[in-house]
């Protein structure tokens, strides 16, 4: 009995310190992740005090009548705010505008970011130079090219040129920035532009992952290229097609900038979105109080959407599985 709990025990080799070799190996286990943590910490800390923290004091300053003259005190309003919201007709205008936004510019993004994606995937020449092209929108400043499409769409600008002079399809120059859909139709054609390149770049180096011989084998069993697409390169790009969907749903409800430079929400509050509603309570009427609910509603409404999307995409990737 006594060998047989003798063998049962674990042996612990030591090291010519004379300490046990698990012991060490736990101590150098640590001090690696130790390591790792000191170098997660700065980013962790800004993470928190950047974005955890205003979030929290967004959602707090929410319940309260926020005042921000120093030394003063704030009412606390209870859902008062909220209560606001859901009978405030530009906040509705402005949720709408901000689907119709998201529902112009999504698609288009994704559709042509895989078609473009899928040519500059192939073999070609100059496809080095034309990937530069693509992408370009993407790193080039919201402001400048806000006030470059504020000038395209302008009366006098280069669309009604084409579409009146030009071409003749218009009897008449649009007044494009001057009505609520024609003014969503100029800032959802430069989100379109702006943001093809970016869902480029995420399908090609998905693409770069698909299987050439799962390929080549379905060409020899004689598959067309419509038929390979959907056998091989969809299933292999899904999670870089799901990820695109959501950042791009994402990204049209926090449409700003160029709504706020191309039209400033107007005229008469016709072109207004949720961020630039938010914006002009809190920090043109400062009714921070408001604005917050405002954007309260809205990290609730992108997270509720955003789960209903993930769990959509799961189930489609089992069907494709």
């Amino acid at each position: 009995m006594t060998q047989l709990l003798d063998a049962a025990e674990p042996r612990l080799t030591t090291t010519a310190g004379g300490v046990p070799r698990v012991r060490r190996t736990a101590l150098r286990r640590t001090r690696s992740n130790l390591t790792a943590y000191l170098f997660l910490a700065p980013g962790f800390v800004l993470f928190l005090a950047l974005i955890i923290y205003p979030m929290v004091k967004a959602f707090q300053m929410s319940f309260y009548d926020w005042n921000v003259v120093a030394g003063s005190v704030s009412e606390f309003t209870g859902f008062a705010n909220y209560v606001t919201a859901f009978h405030d007709p530009i906040f509705w205008r402005a949720l709408v505008n901000s689907g119709v936004y998201m529902a112009f510019t999504v698609p288009p993004q994704i559709v042509l970011g895989l078609l473009v994606a899928m040519l500059l995937n192939n073999r070609a020449p100059g496809r080095a130079v034309f990937r530069v092209l693509f992408y370009l929108p993407v790193v080039t400043g919201w402001v400048v090219v806000s006030l470059l499409f504020q000038y395209l769409f302008a009366d006098s600008g280069l669309v009604n040129w084409m579409l009146h002079d030009v071409t003749h399809v218009t009897s008449h120059n649009v007044s494009w920035l001057s009505g609520r859909w024609t003014g969503m139709v100029a800032i959802s054609a430069l989100g379109i532009w702006k943001g093809v390149g970016w869902s480029m770049m995420i399908f090609l180096a998905a693409l770069q992952g698909v299987s050439k011989e799962l390929t080549e084998s379905a060409e020899v069993d004689g598959a067309n290229a419509r038929q390979r697409f959907r056998a091989v390169t969809l299933p292999a790009i899904w999670p870089a097609a799901m990820f695109v969907t959501v950042m791009l749903v994402i990204g049209g409800f926090n449409v700003f900038t160029s709504v706020l430079l191309m039209t400033n929400g107007g005229p008469a509050d016709s072109t207004q979105v949720l961020l630039t509603y938010m914006y002009s309570q809190a920090f043109t009427n400062l009714n921070f109080g408001y604005g917050s609910a405002i954007a309260v509603l809205l990290t609730v409404g992108v997270l509720i959407l955003s789960l209903i999307q993930l769990r959509v995409f799961r189930v489609d990737s089992e069907e494709l599985a």
